[in-house]
């Protein structure tokens, strides 16, 4: 029944694509024709390119709606940016400069000669000049500029470095942990000894939008000229700069485009090259590959028309597109190959169409579901990419059945006049397989089809039957099974999370500053705010405070948070306070509240309003938070932590929150949406491939690919240094797409084989398909390998990933699944229990001889100028 159903489907499927190749072949111009039009017409939308691009790091690489960004909108509306400055109260990562300053050598920092030039460079920084001065957009704390506390316990004067005393990491009630880097303490004691780096920031008002940025920029070109001291090293940053350099880094594959186009067109004319003047594809290798770029023309246009989003990692398609289109042209030349060149062109065409065809729309509709799969996913940049990739596809297959049809069409008119490929002139006919510059022509005499490319051959006469040898099938299963336990290793070593010096190019100076900040500054993490949120909470009740005691008592005593720092509390310090006050009573403890937080500094932490206390919030110091898995660690224990706050006797609703948290958040969502992609995708791959292979369990087989191809990747990219993140996350939706390329066109071949014996149908499918694969997999990696060369993590890593993705699944098709499926004696040819004639596009032409008088009258050619 299951079969009937394959069979149902994929037999009239084979009919409307042998009709459809009839009429293409028919009228060539007319598609042709259209096809440009299409192209011309909807690229028009690249004049919207520049307003739709979506570049900002926040909204394109982290999880819409994740939990952070809640987060961040309760504090927001509920502490509201204050005119008194507080680097530790912001929502925000702020409007900054920062300087890390180290020696040249690696030496100690705090030496006089290190610190008259770091106040030299402070003043010089202080001076810049944009038309306003930095006192003038200055972030301020009661009427002065936010100062840099190392700067100030030592009174700007370089000689006090030597003779203070400098306790770590805190100095005289200052925090100092973000200041001073790379720290040796004396023995048994606080006081710094020596030190590898200086930080210094300078925060700006940020309201102040345009003035500022004017001043950053300043900023960055002061320290971009900046000579070297004789004693520090500066690297330097702004709370632009990843903007900056992400912005750069996409215009940095632009140059590659060229490079990319250029080797695939020299890779599709080279695999299609034949010494006969008449047979060689030269023009039709060309055209494919034009064929695909117009695609990307198309569809890309089309979505810019329609305000798609067009995000950085949607710079990468248009290399994915190009070897995707030129697989497909490769399967489309290989069965016009074996068409008899006796007959007319449309004949030729149908049966290309109808051998192709469904092999073509399993593949391109297993890439478009992948991909369509992966807007599922919670990153705008992977949706973003999805949409514009998966729409390329689609019109990459319309304009293969039209328009490299048509071309297809044309290059078989002026085979059937034997002309030359380049002059268009008629040459006399080769007789047998004669080859020169002046004749053409020649074929097979006996099958009446081109002689074999000298690569089928070796697949047929060679390969085929090698890999059929029993020894042979052990050997690559004893191969496979090393593949997976390897690739299974790998997949245990996979990291999380994207780096954020990542989105820079790699000489940028943001990589500069990121390294020095990882190497001295990472004792000490975020200052996560604690925020109650629970408007009824009665903080002058003494169970309601002992709840709330025993909650910040267990996010101080988490691993990473147990840094010896008292916490910062309002409410303790309110306590404290009391001045002759019941804080035991509401009404008291509600009428000096006021008057409190305005003396303490604590204002910005309590929202005291109409004599209700709506949110307040506290502050706990973390540690050592050195690598992506602490980031992951830290933030799911003190959500977990906030969530058993909320189970205590006395509930205690709080929040958790730091700036770091909107990036920390892809830890949450990164590993289980990759996985449901991938379940889901793989579920409508087996679909696909149950509807149009007419053998289930072969689609068995397919779906098996899959998961194999998968777990190949995730293992080998983890082996390879490449983490699991926004990016890899794409790569592993496109994964999905291509393991079922390969594999389902040998399934299909397998299944649809004549031949007997299951060895024979697995030659017989490699002969068919073996080349057509390699060349497939070759273009693919020339359309991505010149990303190698990129000076960029996201584009590198988009190679990386591809390179497997393509090696895997080629050594999949080729090898693997072909012994696979000599298993499987069940896997039989459902089209010879049914021999029903299809009608061909010949019985209609047979009644028409005009067709052939016109056919072989014809003269014109798509070549001729």
């Amino acid at each position: 029944m299951a079969k009937c159903k394959t069979d149902c489907i994929e037999r009239p499927l084979s009919l409307a694509f042998q009709k459809l190749g009839c009429v293409v072949g028919r009228h060539p111009c007319v598609f042709l024709l259209l096809a440009l039009f299409v192209a011309a017409a909807l690229g028009a939308g690249f004049i919207f390119l520049q307003e739709r691009k979506a570049n900002d790091i926040e909204d394109q690489f982290t999880p819409v709606n994740g939990p952070a960004k809640l987060e961040r909108a309760f504090v927001v509306e509920n502490f509201p940016q204050s005119e008194e400055f507080s680097q530790l109260r912001l929502s925000s990562d702020g409007t900054y400069a920062s300087l890390i300053i180290t020696g040249l050598h690696g030496e100690n920092i705090l030496t006089e000669a290190a610190f008259n030039d770091i106040i030299e460079l402070d003043r010089q920084v202080k001076s810049i000049a944009t038309g306003n001065t930095f006192e003038n957009l200055c972030a301020q704390t009661k009427g002065n500029c936010m100062s840099n506390p190392i700067l100030d316990s030592i009174n700007y004067n370089a000689t006090e470095i030597v003779s203070s005393v400098i306790t770590y990491p805190m100095n005289n009630g200052t925090f100092l942990g973000t200041s001073i880097g790379g720290v040796q303490l004396k023995q048994d004691s606080s006081e710094i000894s020596s030190a590898k780096a200086v930080r210094l920031f300078y925060f700006l008002d940020e309201e102040k939008t345009k003035k500022n940025s004017e001043w950053l920029d300043g900023f960055l070109k002061l320290l971009s000229n900046y000579t070297q001291q004789k004693t520090v090293h500066v690297s330097f940053f702004t709370s632009v700069s990843r903007q900056n350099e992400l912005e750069t880094n996409a215009d940095s594959v632009i140059p590659l485009f060229s490079v990319t186009y250029f080797l695939a067109i020299t890779i599709s004319i080279l695999s299609c090259l034949r010494l006969d003047v008449v047979r060689t594809k030269v023009w039709v290798a060309a055209f494919g590959v034009v064929s695909a770029g117009l695609a990307v023309l198309a569809s890309f246009g089309l979505l810019l028309f329609c305000g798609v989003p067009f995000a950085m990692t949607v710079a990468t398609a248009p290399f994915l597109i190009l070897g995707v289109g030129v697989d497909d042209m490769f399967i489309m030349i290989s069965c016009w190959q074996k068409t008899e060149v006796d007959k007319a062109v449309e004949v030729r065409l149908a049966e290309t169409y109808k051998e192709a065809g469904v092999s073509i729309t399993i593949t391109t509709l297993t890439d478009v579901l992948a991909f369509y799969i992966g807007l599922l996913t919670p990153f705008r940049s992977v949706q973003s990419f999805c949409m514009y990739t998966s729409t390329a596809l689609l019109f990459c297959y319309v304009f293969n059945i039209t328009f490299f049809g048509a071309c297809l069409a044309f290059n078989g008119r002026r085979e059937k006049g034997n002309r030359h490929w380049l002059t268009c002139m008629r040459v006399p006919e080769a007789t047998g397989d004669a080859k020169g510059c002046c004749v053409g022509g020649a074929y097979d005499k006996n099958t009446r089809k081109e002689f074999e490319m000298p690569m089928d051959s070796f697949f047929k006469n060679y390969y085929g039957p090698f890999l059929t040898r029993v020894w042979v099938k052990v050997l690559v299963c004893l191969i496979y099974a090393g593949y997976l336990a390897v690739s299974i290793y790998g997949c245990f070593q996979i990291q999380e999370g994207l780096d954020l010096k990542h989105l820079a190019v790699d000489n940028s100076y943001v990589a500069d500053y990121y390294d020095n900040e990882d190497e001295f500054f990472s004792d000490f993490g975020p200052n996560v705010m604690l925020v109650i949120k629970d408007e009824h909470f009665q903080y002058w009740n003494p169970t309601a405070r002992e709840s709330l005691d025993l909650c910040l008592e267990n996010f101080q005593n988490l691993k990473l948070a147990d840094s010896g720092i008292q916490l910062v509390s309002w409410l303790h310090e309110y306590v404290k306070f009391n001045a002759g006050f019941d804080v035991d009573n509401e009404t008291q403890f509600k009428s000096h509240l006021t008057t409190f937080l305005n003396q303490s500094g604590f204002s910005q932490d309590v929202n005291f309003t109409n004599n209700q206390i709506h949110a307040s919030r506290m502050f706990v110091q973390t540690v050592n938070i050195r690598t992506a898995i602490d980031e992951k660690n830290m933030l799911n224990a003190f959500r977990e932590t906030a969530d058993e706050c909320g189970k205590l006797q006395t509930p205690v609703d709080l929040i958790v929150y730091h700036p770091a948290f909107i990036y920390f958040d892809q830890y949450a969502v990164i590993i289980t949406n990759t996985i449901q992609n991938i379940i889901v995708a793989t579920c409508a791959m087996l679909v696909i491939s149950l509807l149009l292979i007419p053998n289930p369990l072969c689609s068995l087989w397919v779906t098996f690919a899959i998961a194999s191809v998968i777990v190949g990747v995730a293992g080998f990219m983890a082996l390879w240094d490449v983490s699991l993140d926004s990016v890899s996350m794409i790569n592993l939706v496109i994964c999905i797409g291509f393991s079922v390329d390969f594999s389902a066109h040998i399934s299909y071949a397998f299944v649809s084989s004549d031949k007997t014996s299951a060895n024979e149908k697995a030659t017989d499918a490699i002969t068919k398909l073996g080349y057509p694969i390699v060349q497939g997999a070759v273009s693919t990696i020339a359309g991505v390998v010149v990303l190698a060369a990129a000076e960029s993590y996201i584009f590198r890593t988009f190679f990386k990933i591809m390179f497997l993705v393509i090696l895997f699944g080629a050594v999949h098709g080729i090898v693997f699944i072909p012994v696979f499926l000599t298993f499987l004696s069940t896997c039989s040819n459902s089209r010879e229990k049914n021999k029903e004639i299809i009608p061909e596009c010949s019985d209609t032409i047979r009644w028409r001889p005009k067709a052939f008088v016109i056919q072989n009258q014809w003269s014109a050619d798509p070549d001729c100028p």
